[in-house]
């Protein structure tokens, strides 16, 4: 494979695809190249650099059910679980979140990993896995097998728990029983847009609450301090101390050209407050 600068290295095993990592760490994984795709014309800079074609890879592909757990290979699309009967019975928060990436064209192409690696604090699919406990399993040339859970995967805006010689093979969510899934994105309208602000929650009898919440930090959030004030019903004291609450997980949004801060402050938490309530 040659992998010198503005070339595409397409790597025919995953044992390959980490040897090529090993040997350039400067090559980008990828496989629907969505996010590329969308800057491609004007950042030329871009162009200039080399790339490891991941999309043929069968290897990371396939959708596994088991008695306790689910799992996504790296190469699993958007539109792989939209079509996948078993998503809609048992997860459909991530049916829910997957039909709102782009068109049908985007989620036929982009990948859930692929979401996860590009770490966008407005990510879609990453709050909905977030809220369903899903680990992230890394494979290297070098170390082997490596596991982060994804709340614990990003250190600081497009930083993460990833080295440049890691590759992500796949995503693991524990099997649940679910009593209570929700997803909303606000954006500037109903489909293919950017999220203003995004909100994923869960709750099962076994984990409590999940609550992930993206576009009002840095990276997508897990919102651990409130999800302590919530007992098994969902009750909470008031909107005041939801706000107080998510600013001590790390909420803090900014001015940008899709809204406020202090519009993302007030929605955040009133969505939360009306799903529960």
């Amino acid at each position: 494979m040659n992998a010198d600068a503005g070339t595409i290295a397409m790597p025919d095993t995953i044992d390959e695809a980490l040897d090529a990592m090993a040997a350039n760490p400067d090559l980008i994984p990828v496989a629907g190249a969505t996010d590329l795709f969308v800057h491609w014309p004007e950042h030329l800079e871009a162009h200039e650099r080399s790339y490891l074609d991941l999309s043929h890879l069968h290897e990371l592909r396939g959708i596994t059910f088991t008695e306790e757990t689910i799992t996504l290979g790296a190469g699993t699309s958007y539109w792989d679980v939209i079509r996948d009967p078993r998503f809609r019975d048992e997860l459909p928060i991530l049916v829910n979140a997957a039909r709102t990436v782009g068109a049908v064209q985007i989620q036929t192409r982009g990948t859930w990993a692929g979401n996860i690696a590009n770490a966008s604090p407005a990510a879609d699919g990453v709050p909905a896995l977030m809220a369903c406990d899903a680990t992230v399993h890394l494979a290297s040339a070098a170390r082997g097998e490596t596991t982060v859970p994804l709340a614990d995967f990003y250190l600081g805006y497009k930083q993460m728990r990833r080295e440049p010689d890691e590759l992500i093979t796949r995503i693991t969510l524990p099997r649940r029983a679910y009593d209570f899934q929700y997803f909303e994105k606000v954006g500037a309208r109903n489909a293919q847009t950017i999220a203003k602000v995004g909100v994923s929650m869960t709750h099962a009898a076994e984990s409590g609450w999940r609550i992930a919440a993206a576009s009002v930090a840095p990276v997508t959030l897990r919102c651990r301090n409130l999800e302590a004030q919530l007992d098994d019903e969902g009750r909470p004291a008031s909107p005041d101390d939801f706000e107080s609450a998510l600013q001590a997980d790390g909420v803090a949004p900014i001015d940008d050209i899709r809204s406020t801060a202090a519009y993302r402050s007030k929605v955040i938490a009133c969505i939360i407050w009306h799903a529960l309530a």
